[in-house]
């Protein structure tokens, strides 16, 4: 079944106790787990992908609270580099990858290539058509491999967006993650969306499956996530 944006509403919500109940309990048997995926020399990889004030980063610091630092590693994907443009796009990724018994989490990832490489054009179409087959081929190795691979897309609405928006301007503590570049990707809104359902479509394997966040209301997008990598890593672990 094809999985799209349209299939998701933004908007669900956990009531905001039972949520908070629900995400502690997650992070304490996180905390208590990752002993064990230490031991069992479980590499994971987590990938956050959404909309710009979609949550990523909010909903990645509460599954890693109570982890040891030592044992997670956090990359922030931008641009890429004068030296990575010389590579082959996945070549910047390749070297992050986590070691056996390590998580190595991705704020952004190698499908920048299918969305803002898409849709700005800094990617030929034969280049981001390629694309898929190349990621699908990439997860596939690395789950070949032992890795478990969890990836979110945190969805909010466009008025969220503003909403979100306006409270980072209007915060001197955060006013520093706004940028022009913000404003102008919400008028390719429809651009986005396009790239983003045809990604939904052909990145959505057995080996490596998306999870599309309802992320309108923070409490209920942290729960969600949280519960979700508890949930693959013991499944793995078993």
């Amino acid at each position: 079944m094809a999985l799209r944006l349209s299939d998701i509403d933004p908007n669900q919500r956990i009531r905001k106790k039972e949520a908070i109940e629900r995400l502690e309990a997650a992070q304490l048997q996180l905390a208590t787990i990752q002993h064990e995926m230490s031991e069992k020399k479980l590499p994971v990889i987590l990938v956050f992908e959404g909309w710009d004030a979609g949550g990523k980063g909010g909903a990645c610091r509460r599954i890693i609270e109570f982890w040891n630092p030592r044992s997670f590693a956090i990359h922030p994907v931008a641009a890429p580099s004068e030296e990575e443009k010389l590579h082959h796009y996945l070549w910047r990724f390749w070297r992050d990858i986590p070691a056996r018994g390590k998580v190595g989490i991705f704020d952004r990832s190698w499908y920048g290539r299918v969305l803002v490489e898409r849709v700005e054009k800094f990617a030929t179409k034969d280049e981001w058509k390629r694309a898929y087959t190349e990621i699908n081929n990439f997860e596939q190795t690395l789950h070949d491999d032992g890795y478990l691979i969890i990836k979110f897309f945190m969805h909010i609405s466009p008025d969220e967006q503003l909403r979100r928006f306006q409270d980072r301007e209007n915060n001197p503590l955060k006013a520093w993650k706004m940028t022009e570049e913000d404003y102008r990707n919400r008028d390719k809104w429809d651009d986005y969306e396009a790239a983003i359902n045809d990604m939904l479509q052909e990145t959505n394997t057995a080996c490596a499956p998306w999870h599309v966040i309802p992320g309108n209301h923070k409490a209920t997008a942290r729960t969600l996530t949280a519960e979700c990598v508890l949930e693959a890593i013991q499944n793995r672990l078993k």
